[in-house]
């Protein structure tokens, strides 16, 4: 097999397919993540806390600028990010977890039958 068809078919499994939509799909979901913390939340937390930006919270040691807020942000997206994905999760699993149906009660072979209504005979007499 050449290398080329080796690579296609590796490419062309379900696994990697599936991975790669993901990783789109992922994508475009931390963008609207991070819109809605930077355009949203972090707007009210601002207010909350006295009209303060968060996103221009820093400070300046020497001739670097450590910009803490941007960082309590990013931190404020992964938390709803993880969020999502955990309820996506749980809620993926009980749908896949199937409920076992009820267990039928076994039929005692015939001959149990045949002995239990014999009992039943001699007990009437």
């Amino acid at each position: 097999m050449s290398m080329l068809q080796e690579f296609k078919s590796f490419a062309m499994k379900g696994n990697v397919v599936d991975l790669a939509v993901g990783v789109i799909i992922g994508a475009a979901f931390g963008k609207i993540v991070s819109s809605l913390v930077g355009d949203v939340i972090m707007p009210l937390v601002g207010v909350l806390v006295g009209g303060v930006n968060l996103t221009g919270l820093a400070v300046k040691v020497g001739s670097a600028t450590l910009s803490y807020g941007k960082f309590l942000q990013t931190c404020l997206d992964f938390v709803i990010i993880a969020w999502a994905i955990f309820v996506a999760v749980k809620l993926i699993n009980r749908l896949r977890r199937e409920e076992p149906a009820p267990a039928a009660p076994a039929e005692p072979p015939r001959q149990e039958v045949l002995l239990a209504e014999i009992r039943d005979l001699l007990k009437a007499r």
